[in-house]
């Protein structure tokens, strides 16, 4: 593969800058000459002064240089001019001139032809006002400062631009990837450049081809195994069964049983956590009511929680009671009902379990508080990940897979779910769900 040839960052912001800098110095000092050109042009051409050139001349000619030099101060403080009658060999070093170099002005003074072999020479004089007809020095010098400015000004926007615009769009990429799109990439355009940026872009394509490649070899494998366990798991519970019905030790029957049912509740996990993972937005949706869910929850797991001597209680407005959702029924259950049962692992016996659904800001609020140890702060961001369990869960009967599928499911549905630590001790999960639209 032809390598590309790149130009790092640093050289175009420094070449650009420079570029208009020296971009900005021309065009003022053109632009300014120009002016000074038609200024220069439009007093040569004054008759006021191509009299007074005159009669200079002719005083001058006359032997009376007092008499001229006069005339000429009070002509040049009347139309605010500097105003120097020079023979015609004198007239090039104008420039040189003491006092047009102490007014520092950026042209060659007008020059006015007089009789004799005299020439006049005229420049402004400093200071607000100049002369009729002419700039002021100071506004030639404002006007390449303001010229300057504005071009710096502009090459450094576009310099901005130039830098955050595709910054900008690895930016929404990447917040759209983080919430599960693993198909975008940044654009071509961005990509294709040939410097940093553009390095910067094809490394982060690269990196999420390979990271969606890899969520795609994991949920396959969870899809597969947990398709061939079934099989297996299934032929395993006949076996034990027949097993025990032929007198073999009941004790020792029972318990491969237990593990048998638990191999086969984890598939079903699985199965349910590939499921939601792959339809996303696709699942079935119908008009239901989520008190009717909870119940039927609570109905489930009713003896478990008699045997523990637990306590679950639920509380629910009026408006929570009546409101219905847009969802998948089966997995709405089953979201509510792995949230009951980490509840109920995590809370001793003669505890309590609170449930309480509330309609907050158009959406149905449903919060599930226990009575347990709580979580670690660090570690609640990560109770919603496959396979985590926290250390005080470590010892319980789960596989860390409950949580997280309740919140694929809830995103599903458009809705949320996290979990926060009771003041008054136990873990409290908070999920919600926007109402359906009447």
């Amino acid at each position: 593969m032809k390598r590309r040839i790149t130009w790092p960052l640093f050289w175009r912001i420094f070449l650009l800058i420079w570029i208009a800098m020296a971009t900005a110095v021309m065009a003022s000092n053109l632009a300014l000459r120009e002016m000074a050109r038609r200024e220069r042009v439009q007093l040569e051409q004054r008759d006021d002064l191509v009299s007074l050139a005159r009669q200079a001349a002719e005083l001058e000619a006359a032997g009376q240089r007092r008499s001229a030099h006069r005339l000429l101060r009070q002509a040049g403080q009347r139309l605010q001019l500097h105003l120097f009658l020079l023979e015609d060999g004198d007239a090039g070093d104008a420039m040189g001139h003491p006092r047009h170099r102490q007014e520092r002005y950026p042209q060659r003074p007008a020059v006015i032809a007089a009789p004799e072999g005299y020439q006049l020479l005229a420049w402004p004089r400093g200071g607000p006002g100049g002369g009729r007809g002419w700039l002021d020095p100071r506004w030639f010098r404002s006007l390449e400062l303001g010229l300057t400015f504005l071009l710096i000004t502009f090459a450094c926007w576009w310099i901005a631009r130039h830098i955050s615009r595709p910054l900008r769009q690895m930016e929404t990429t990447a917040r759209a990837i983080a919430e599960g799109d693993t198909s975008l990439r940044v654009a071509a355009p961005v990509a294709n450049r040939r410097d940093e940026i553009g390095a910067l872009a094809s490394a982060f394509n690269a990196m999420t081809a390979r990271l969606e490649a890899l969520l795609t070899r994991q949920r396959q494998l969870v899809r597969d195994i947990s398709h061939d366990l079934r099989t297996p798991l299934a032929r395993q519970r006949v076996a034990i069964e027949l097993a025990a019905d032929a007198g073999q030790e009941p004790a020792l029957m029972a318990t491969i049983l237990r593990q048998n049912e638990r191999l086969e509740a984890m598939t079903a996990q699985l199965l349910t956590l590939y499921r939601v993972s792959e339809k996303g937005g696709a699942i079935e949706r119908q008009s239901l009511r989520l008190v009717d869910l909870v119940e039927e929850v609570l109905d489930g797991a009713a003896d478990y929680a008699a045997q523990r001597g637990m306590a679950c209680r639920l509380s629910m407005t009026d408006e929570a009671r009546e409101a219905r959702v847009l969802g998948d029924r089966e997995l709405l259950y089953r979201a509510l009902d792995n949230l009951l049962q980490n509840a109920l692992d995590h809370t001793p016996r003669e505890g309590e379990i609170h449930i309480r659904a509330a309609i907050e800001n158009r959406r149905l609020v449903c919060e599930v508080r226990d009575s347990g140890p709580g979580v670690p702060e660090e570690a609640l961001t990560k109770l919603f990940e496959p396979f985590f369990r926290s250390d005080q869960a470590r010892g319980g009967q789960g596989w860390g897979l409950g949580l997280a599928i309740a919140k694929d499911i809830l995103e599903a549905h458009h809705g949320g779910i996290e979990a926060a630590n009771a003041v008054s001790g136990g873990l409290v999960v908070r999920l919600s769900l926007p109402l359906q639209s009447r």
